[in-house]
């Protein structure tokens, strides 16, 4: 947005329509008190023109290392994929890019029907039957997806520690102490969460599939044996995958074992990395819990006329119902980010989206394979994954990290940003937009790091 300066006249005329005769302490901020006031002038650089500021802000900007410029093995929920440009098109029309919640109906069908397409999609997508209008985060969204699972049924909460640590602490900061399971070969251990449920009677159990170190959890059988135990089963998938792996709904040889609270993060679905956000917590859950799900759902109707229009159904906010009622004071809708999922959705439909996870399985097999085969550096689990796996490296992976963005590769991250101990760790990532060329080339750079010499 251009800065449009008030010229001495203008500033003059503004004072005297408010019945004050000069911008200062003596006169219209006279009511601000003296020990707040600024003593001495701001030490700012001399004033630039338009044309010197724009060049100099360009010249800041490109010191920045993007994806645009390197080759990105960087995951753990914000991806690096393609993202078609009718997406970008779509979502900086006027009518999207600058709306606010589509308070009134008659103004706002296009906002709405967008949003209402938005939740069938995730509904498809996920397996589930309800979602809604989408809320801040993955993590806040975990976090109310606990809380309305602990308003159905007193308990505990119990997450495995494959989920994110970043989600586990985003769920702490809202509802205090969580028990964690621990993992067995990089998935949940079957053992430690049956001890869990006999302990705790848990409310929940939350699983992440594929986990944060991009394995894949064995969802059935932890499935079945979280319903037999009267629990809710919260799971949480990696969008794309869902074109390759099944649905959480569907987590089970009976449906009533798949995941009865579904979240995640949507990013992978049309929205850049933009430095790490906004992202766009997805939101799903059963029909007879309708009533529970947070923030709120858009849905279909028909007037008097039989002509379709479309609604903000159940608003469940502390802003549209008695407070006491509300079963969130704290989600929104991310409407921008939805859209954009939506059109991405949209443009790559059921087939592209299986074809994009197809993509990105093969190419991080193939990655996995030759990272494998360089000396000092081995896969941290033999266990099946999608597109993300975990390395042990013969140095500290940080320092590979480092030593790589001279030649523009994010290697991937560092376990040691999670977990202080796992200093020999990385955690590597490949979207459809990694070459074979770019595989390759990533190879041969971490030939050099084989200390073994």
């Amino acid at each position: 947005m251009r800065f449009i300066p008030n010229t001495a006249d203008e500033r003059r005329e503004m004072l005297k329509r408010i019945g004050v005769k000069n911008f200062d302490f003596s006169d219209l901020l006279s009511p601000i008190p003296e020990h707040l006031r600024l003593k001495s002038p701001l030490e700012l650089p001399p004033a630039l023109s338009e044309l010197e500021i724009k060049k100099l802000m360009q010249g800041l900007s490109e010191r920045n290392i993007s994806t645009d410029k390197c080759i990105s093995f960087l995951g753990a929920g914000s991806y690096d994929h393609y993202i078609p440009q009718a997406v970008d098109y779509v979502i900086r029309r006027p009518e999207f890019y600058t709306a606010y919640t589509p308070y009134q109906a008659e103004a706002s069908q296009g906002t709405l029907q967008t949003i209402y397409e938005y939740q069938s999609m995730i509904c498809e997508l996920t397996g589930m039957e309800v979602a809604n209008a989408s809320m801040y985060d993955g993590a806040s969204a975990l976090a109310e997806a606990c809380y309305m699972a602990r308003t159905m049924k007193e308990g505990e909460i119990l997450i495995s520690e494959g989920v994110h640590p970043s989600y586990i602490q985003c769920v702490e900061t809202y509802l205090g102490k969580v028990h964690r399971i621990p993992l067995k070969d990089g998935r949940t251990d079957i053992n430690a969460l049956k001890e869990g449920i006999s302990r705790y009677a848990p409310t929940c159990v939350v699983v992440q599939h594929p986990n944060f170190f991009g394995v894949l959890e064995p969802v059935e059988e932890l499935g079945a044996l979280i319903h037999k135990n009267n629990s809710l089963y919260i799971g949480i998938p990696l969008p794309i995958s869902l074109g390759v792996l099944a649905p959480p709904g569907d987590w089970g040889a009976h449906q009533h074992w798949g995941a009865d609270i579904v979240v995640a993060e949507g990013q992978s679905l049309g929205i850049p990395q933009s430095f790490g956000g906004p992202g766009l917590g997805i939101f799903a859950t059963r029909r007879e819990w309708i009533r529970k799900m947070p923030g709120r759902i858009i849905g279909r109707t028909e007037d008097v006329e039989g002509k379709r229009g479309f609604v903000m159904t159940l608003q469940t906010r502390e802003q549209h119902i008695r407070r006491e009622r509300a079963t969130s004071n704290i989600c929104t809708n991310e409407g921008l980010c939805a859209i954009a999922t939506c059109v991405y959705l949209t443009v790559m439909g059921a087939q592209g989206i299986r074809e994009v996870g197809e993509i990105c399985y093969e190419k991080a097999h193939y990655l996995a394979k030759r990272i494998s085969e360089v000396p000092g550096f081995s896969l941290s689990y033999d266990t099946p994954f999608f597109n993300e796996f975990l390395v042990h490296t013969p140095i500290e992976a940080s320092q590979i990290v480092k030593e790589l963005l001279k030649d523009n590769i994010f290697a991937g991250i560092p376990m040691s940003k999670f977990y202080k101990e796992r200093t020999n760790e990385l955690l590597i990532a490949v979207t459809e937009k990694r070459t074979r060329e770019e595989l390759d080339y990533f190879v041969e750079k971490l030939k050099s790091f084989n200390c073994s010499d």
